[in-house]
């Protein structure tokens, strides 16, 4: 059953902060094996000028897919999660994330199609640091296949 469109522009409350820590950073690069000394040396970041440690940029993700589970839990969407897969995923950067954030998310339907009996939902979510400064927005796209009766 396609998902209602009368979702699309629902925003969400936004989450709880979340603070960037230094070791978390340093894990995340490690596990993508990028080795860019912004990621794990202070001295390196401040040599870019950046007050501290930076992440990679895919590291918001962790974040951001997290926010978004308020959408997909929302039992008024319908979402069936057992049929999701994670379609695209684009950020756009105000700057980098560092160490030291304390960032919130608020999730948006953006977008709500039907395509081949797939549904495919477009989640924006807008990261802010504690100040309520924009750090990223982080774009994902869902797509619910279809079901055999379908």
């Amino acid at each position: 059953m396609a998902l209602d469109q009368s979702f699309v522009g629902r925003t969400y409350p936004p989450t709880d902060p979340y603070e960037v820590g230094r070791e978390k950073i340093r894990e995340f690069a490690e596990a993508i094996g990028d080795p860019n000394p912004a990621y794990t040396d202070t001295d390196a970041a401040k040599a870019l000028g950046h007050p501290d440690v930076i992440a990679p940029p895919t590291f918001v993700f962790a974040i951001t897919f997290k926010a978004a589970g308020l959408v997909i839990e929302d039992p008024q969407l319908g979402l069936d999660y057992s049929r999701v897969v994670h379609g695209d995923q684009k950020f756009a950067y105000t700057r980098p994330v560092r160490s030291g954030d304390r960032l919130a998310v608020t999730s948006t339907i953006e977008a709500i199609k039907t395509m081949a009996g797939n549904d495919i939902i477009d989640i924006r979510g807008e990261v802010h640091d504690e100040t309520g400064a924009h750090v990223v927005t982080a774009f994902t796209k869902l797509v619910a296949r279809r079901t055999e009766e379908a």
